[in-house]
């Protein structure tokens, strides 16, 4: 019988031991705005980690998903990553009863008990405003504590600095998005500044393309869902509704993630 751990017994364990095209699908010919990410000290009286304005979240739809690594493509377009160097993945699971193939991206689970916020010992990885977990690349050393301590695997150390021009990125580039220093941990954001930059101007993320990450609107298959679980008629507040198997990763570890999945279900319960 398998034993099950807490999180805070794993974080002891852990801590000793296609591209542009797929990008260009809802983004704007206007000039991006760039704002900044919000700090740490956003939160307000009514507002914060614990009650959140907005609780963004994103579905994925085993069924739906083909493993196309669109996702991928796009992420590296819209945030210029290195070209060795990926936000996420897409991994490979245990087939239906029918042989079919299944697959499970894997981005930042934006954990609300977060330990990569718990172990960093400067501050540099933080919940801002609305429970999203951010990077201060300013304030980043390079320790890589929350690599280690993160039972997802989704942080990434940028070895070199990348100074080269990245062929995934439209001509127009995107200037809201720094390049990274070498020595810093960078991870999957929810690409923050389209959220941002969308709620600035009026439009809702996961419904606006403009203001929805870009691995979401890149899924031509209709794998990803991304939107405000604080609103009941968002998308995602939608599928997890109709989705009562709905799951998330490593949910013993209480780390209470915000990415959610839908399994892969056979022909047979897909026609029930």
């Amino acid at each position: 019988m398998a034993t099950k751990i807490d999180r805070r017994e794993f974080l002891k364990l852990g801590l000793a031991a296609t591209a542009t095209a797929a990008v260009g699908i809802g983004m704007s010919n206007q000039k991006l705005i760039p704002l900044p990410m919000a700090a740490p000290e956003a939160s307000t009286k009514t507002h914060g980690p614990e009650n959140p304005p907005h609780k963004w979240v994103m579905v994925i739809d085993q069924s739906k998903c083909v493993g196309c690594d669109l996702c991928l493509a796009a992420c590296h377009a819209y945030n210029d990553t290195p070209p060795n160097m990926s936000w996420s993945r897409v991994e490979e699971v245990a087939p239906t009863d029918e042989g079919k193939r299944v697959y499970r991206p894997i981005p930042c689970q934006h954990c609300q008990d977060a330990p990569c916020v718990e172990v960093c010992p400067v501050g540099a990885t933080y919940h801002r405003y609305d429970g999203l977990v951010m990077m201060d690349y300013d304030k980043c050393i390079g320790c890589r504590y929350c690599m280690l301590a993160c039972p997802y695997g989704v942080r990434h150390f940028n070895w070199e600095a990348f100074t080269g021009p990245n062929p995934d990125v439209p001509a127009a580039g995107h200037p809201e998005i720094e390049r990274r220093p070498r020595g810093v941990v960078e991870k999957c954001s929810f690409c923050v500044q389209r959220i941002d930059r969308g709620l600035a101007t009026g439009l809702k993320p996961g419904i606006d393309p403009d203001a929805t990450p870009a691995c979401v609107v890149a899924c031509t298959y209709g794998a990803r869902l991304f939107g405000d679980l604080n609103d009941p008629d968002s998308p995602v507040s939608v599928a997890l509704r109709n989705a009562p198997d709905a799951y998330r990763l490593r949910e013993e570890l209480g780390t209470d993630t915000r990415v959610y999945y839908i399994p892969a279900k056979s022909a047979e319960e897909n026609a029930l």
